[in-house]
């Protein structure tokens, strides 16, 4: 009896061992990605995978973790040990200042041209200028909307004590925040955009008053450079595919968003069609991987804004360019 529950026990372990390996492979396959299926960053890669690109490009993806916030997916990404990781650039310095080993080794999205500053239709708030004295919806302290919140008061020549900024705590609270009057405007990314375009008029359009700034970044962790190196570059390469079918396909593209991100197919295909058209002097929102030097400083110079990076920050320190395609290598 004893020799058989001892038979047993080992049995039992080894299943345990090998359903361990087993996951940690799956999730060494996995990738992370801010905010998918909700923001509009991570759409190419909801094409990619149903349309078979990862495969084809050799980048066997079993999934594609969603999570809220750069610093969040960083640390998925380091505590699952997940090849690559979509998150904003603040998120990817902090790492990196706080002795992470990841670097920037795609730019991934070069706008913000997803942004729009809604008021109701009724407000008597017309432009930028209008917004003093009243309160201005962000998502979270140290946020990319509360450093746009910042640029797009100064176009109108104010100042963030000018008004009253109001945390809502995300994207969605804040369209219901504005719908209640406990915002008088708030920021209103896509695809949410077109969603509720129709319910409220903006007075401002981030592809008409700010730059390109770097929104989100492709980062691996060099203690996989090598290991996974090759699943990096197909993830890479599967993307810009995507992109490209984006282009050419877009309502094709609206209805493979709409399903990963439970849309309905026409505001997900509106919110594809006003994304691909976008220029943000002469860049697109979706971009190939190629590093954009410029907006990648910008970025960093936003984020100080609103104290989320401190200190002095090389941005070519950040970059490894090792994993794009030969022709996408040198820096913009």
């Amino acid at each position: 009896m004893g020799r058989a529950l001892s038979k047993l026990a080992r049995i039992a372990a080894a299943g345990v061992l090998a359903g361990t390996v087993a996951a940690g492979a799956a999730r060494a396959d996995d990738i992370v990605v801010s905010n998918y299926g909700v923001s509009a960053n991570g759409m190419p890669f909801a094409v990619a995978m149903a349309k078979g690109f990862f495969k084809e490009e050799g980048a066997d993806v079993t999934g594609i973790l969603s999570s809220a916030g750069g610093g969040t997916t960083l640390r998925n990404m380091l505590a699952g040990s997940a090849p690559y990781a979509e998150v904003n650039p603040n998120a990817v310095i902090a790492a990196i200042q706080q002795g992470a080993d990841v670097k920037i080794i795609s730019d991934n999205v070069l706008t913000v041209a997803e942004f729009v500053w809604a008021v109701k239709p009724d407000s008597p708030i017309k432009t930028i200028a209008d917004l003093k004295g009243k309160k201005v919806g962000y998502t979270n302290p140290r946020s990319t909307s509360q450093a746009l919140a910042t640029l797009v008061l100064q176009s109108g020549g104010l100042k963030t004590e000018d008004v009253e900024l109001v945390k809502t705590g995300g994207f969605g609270e804040g369209v219901a925040a504005l719908d209640s009057g406990l915002v008088d405007a708030a920021p209103v990314p896509e695809p949410l955009w077109s969603k509720y375009k129709d319910q409220y008029r903006p007075i401002a359009r981030a592809t008409e008053i700010l730059p390109p700034i770097a929104n989100v970044v492709g980062v691996a962790s060099m203690s996989q450079a090598d290991s996974k190196g090759d699943f990096i570059r197909g993830v890479i390469r599967a993307r810009i595919k995507a992109v490209q079918f984006m282009k050419d396909h877009p309502d094709e593209a609206g209805d493979i968003v709409a399903k990963a991100y439970n849309l309905e197919p026409e505001v997900a295909r509106n919110a594809v069609r006003a994304l691909i058209s976008s220029k943000t002097d002469g860049l697109d929102y979706w971009g190939s991987g190629q590093i954009h030097l410029g907006g990648l400083e910008k970025a960093i110079e936003v984020q100080k804004m609103v104290g989320a990076i401190s200190g002095d920050v090389d941005a070519k320190s950040l970059v490894d360019t090792r994993f794009l395609p030969d022709d996408l290598k040198a820096l913009q």
